[in-house]
């Protein structure tokens, strides 16, 4: 079971495809391992009989030579995306008393993607309640911890994905980022994550929290198996008024691919040659902490030795993502989050005297403090008097902030840097500053604002051995470059290979 359990993505579909394991065998060893990990809290809920029922049905088809490219993979999915209720027996709570033992009837886009391509569901993951946070001690049921070092955040919102994939619990994870709640959960306990170009992926069934900015993408242990989820998950929904013909990513996917390997048999040793990586001077500020800047700077060297080149560019408006963002994504959520009223479905208060008192007492009851604090500041922002002043303006900076990266990538052809400016801290350490997960998201905003492809690649350890994560960021649609390097990176390292003590 341990053999299994250290197998990815892409290693466990070339053995079930060869039948050396069966997808009943995976399954239950997965099964087993996140019972033994009940105390890292990166699940709110299994359902065994639903997973090895479809382990068989998985099983069956490779059975009969139809098989996909992830036909009998045990994943699981972050508690933001619905599931059907009837087929998986599973909740969908988005980490939140308002939907304790919402029983959707539908599955969101991104799952049944996920399920036609075979994959087995094993459960749903802790999250920041709404997604809102950085760190997952916002969940309404109790924080995740990091495998790496249980007294430590594991990020968030994502952070039950990110730790269930880094403890070796499940191969893979869907997660969502808004703000970099893919790549800093990633890089914080030492897997890979990717954001991709907003719209590729449908927000159908994606519980809302900033419509303009939530993006679905995968967690797992290596780029080659972000590549094969995230080939599944993406493609037009006409229910998304957001989603994007995904020709221009398959298009890009394809050119990448044969340019490697011309790369590949030309020289071996250097598979990045005339790849260009800009690095913004403002994510390297006086305030980044030492041990992030030299593994940081450790993994560009590595890019440099397999032929990249590293150009000097700059990001001028950095630090106006962190206002922007925390107008713009507060005022979307103030607006999303007005339908959890009592009435239509969700949590009601018990005992109340009228309308009025009903609809207080059961937003009172129903949200936890960070959810009601993004939605007063975006109620405000949003309000006769201030809507010119704050929400107009950031949405005009939000423009510019994409206009800067534009101007870079005449000069490069990624952007790297990190992906946070410290390694995680230890749980309760910021709770009473929420200024301070703000700021730690300030390398992560501007892409998510320009609505551009990020993701996070293991690159060493920082204080303590925990894990540092480097941030790539491409054009539209171009996640296949970054998929190359990263996967170039990790051909030649084996950080995304090691494993937390213990597991």
């Amino acid at each position: 079971m341990k053999q299994l359990q250290e197998l990815g993505v892409a290693g466990l579909a070339r053995a079930l495809a060869a039948r050396q394991v069966s997808s009943v065998e995976v399954t239950q060893a997965s099964l087993a391992a996140i019972a033994r990990a009940a105390d890292l809290g990166a699940f709110l809920a299994t359902n065994p009989e639903a997973a090895l029922a479809s382990a068989r049905r998985a099983d069956a088809a490779i059975a009969a030579g139809q098989a996909g490219p992830l036909t009998g993979v045990p994943i699981a999915h972050k508690d933001i995306f619905v599931t059907d209720h009837a087929r998986s027996g599973l909740a969908s709570t988005a980490g939140s008393k308002m939907l304790a033992g919402y029983a959707s009837p539908f599955d969101a886009d991104v799952v049944a993607r996920l399920e036609a391509a075979g994959t087995v569901t094993l459960g749903k993951l802790n999250c920041d309640e709404f997604a809102m946070g950085s760190t997952n001690e916002n969940s309404a049921y109790g924080p995740v911890r990091n495998p790496w070092n249980r007294e430590r955040v594991p990020g968030g919102s994502s952070g039950g994905s990110a730790a269930a994939v880094a403890a070796r619990l499940v191969p893979a994870a869907t997660g969502t980022d808004t703000g970099g709640s893919i790549r800093q959960p990633a890089s914080f306990t030492g897997v890979t994550g990717i954001k991709p170009t907003y719209g590729l992926c449908s927000r159908y069934g994606m519980i809302a929290f900033a419509s303009s900015l939530d993006q679905a993408g995968p967690l797992a242990r290596s780029a080659e198996d972000c590549a094969l989820l995230l080939d599944a998950m993406v493609g037009f929904d006409a229910r998304d008024a957001t989603s994007v013909d995904p020709a221009p990513y398959r298009a890009r996917r394809a050119e990448v691919a044969a340019r490697a390997a011309a790369a590949a048999s030309a020289n071996a040793a250097r598979p990045l040659q005339g790849l260009r990586i800009g690095l913004p001077r403002e994510f390297f500020p006086a305030g980044l902490a030492a041990d992030v800047a030299a593994a940081t700077r450790a993994a560009l060297a590595e890019l440099e030795k397999l032929g990249a080149t590293l150009v000097d560019v700059s990001l001028p408006r950095t630090q106006l993502s962190i206002p922007v963002y925390y107008i713009i994504a507060p005022a979307e959520a103030s607006s999303n989050l007005g339908r959890y009223d009592g009435v239509r479905y969700g949590h009601r208060a018990a005992q109340y005297g009228d309308l009025h008192d009903m609809y207080r007492k059961t937003r009172a009851e129903g949200f936890g403090a960070e959810v009601k604090r993004r939605i007063m500041i975006g109620t405000y922002v949003l309000s006769h008097g201030y809507y010119d002043a704050y929400y107009l303006q950031a949405q005009k900076l939000r423009r510019m902030i994409a206009d800067d990266f534009q101007a870079c990538f005449r000069d490069c052809d990624v952007i790297a840097g990190p992906v946070a400016p410290s390694v995680a801290w230890k749980i309760g350490e910021q709770a009473d500053d929420p200024l301070a997960n703000y700021l730690a998201d300030i390398f992560t905003l501007p892409a998510s604002l320009a609505g551009l492809p990020g993701m996070s690649v293991p690159a060493g350890f920082g204080a303590e051995g925990m894990p540092v994560g480097l941030q790539l960021i491409g054009n539209y649609f171009d996640e296949a470059t970054l998929l190359h390097a990263a996967q170039a990176l990790q051909q030649a390292t084996d950080f995304h290979l090691r494993t937390p003590p213990g597991f």
